[in-house]
């Protein structure tokens, strides 16, 4: 299977999905735990036929679903025909799917010496160091991957980030909504990839989608 970039991804027009880092995601508002179980057992039902199956998280009163291909480490053909059938299942009963609250997180460190420091945070997080690449990963995607972001050595410099994946219709409000509790928007220079904010002391976070991007 071939890994398909954003610009692909988008073309599907997959209502309610949003293209994060390695895979599709969203959200079904169930409003019971009953509810919810009885499309995880039908999504599963599903899965088992085509042989592909989601991460699936289910809680009071949502389902949150993420599909991926591991075998070529980002979103395939697959990937979009499961998500079609979810979203069928779903529209079935009454549910609705959307990617308004769904974010993905990552950390950046910023870092003169990543070749230096990347063995110690992989080895006390448990992580894999991803060949070829700038990042360690959770074989489990249990926690957020953690890449390595080249920076100068001037003090002082912060060395951790957050980068936060969202829908892009959600980035304004969420400008809006930070602007509003006291933060600031940095730079909008790299936008739409991303948005740099600061916090009323100075600590930054990314604020990321996947326009203007290839595979990620």
């Amino acid at each position: 299977m071939t890994k398909l970039d954003a610009k692909q991804i988008a073309a599907e027009k997959l209502d309610g999905w949003v293209y994060v880092p390695g895979g599709l995601q969203t959200r079904v508002t169930t409003g019971d735990f009953r509810t919810g179980l009885a499309l995880v057992n039908a999504v599963g039902e599903a899965a088992e036929q085509a042989d592909h199956h989601p991460d699936l998280n289910l809680r009071y009163p949502a389902v949150d679903i993420r599909l991926t291909s591991h075998d070529v480490g980002g979103v395939t053909a697959r990937d979009v025909r499961m998500a079609r059938t979810i979203s069928s299942l779903a529209t079935e009963r009454g549910l609705r799917l959307s990617s308004d609250d769904v974010s993905r997180s990552e950390w950046a460190l910023d870092t003169p010496a990543e070749a230096t420091v990347k063995p110690f945070w992989a080895a006390v997080l448990a992580m894999e160091i991803t060949e070829g690449a700038n990042d360690i990963v959770d074989p489990a995607d249990r926690n957020p991957c953690i890449w390595f972001q080249s920076s100068g050595r001037e003090e002082p410099r912060q060395r951790w980030h957050p980068d936060v994946w969202i829908d892009p219709s959600q980035v304004q409000s969420r400008i809006d909504a930070a602007v509003a509790a006291g933060g600031t928007l940095v730079s909008d220079a790299e936008a739409p990839a991303f948005w740099v904010l600061a916090d009323p002391e100075g600590n930054r976070v990314c604020l990321c989608t996947w326009q203007t991007r290839g595979a990620l």
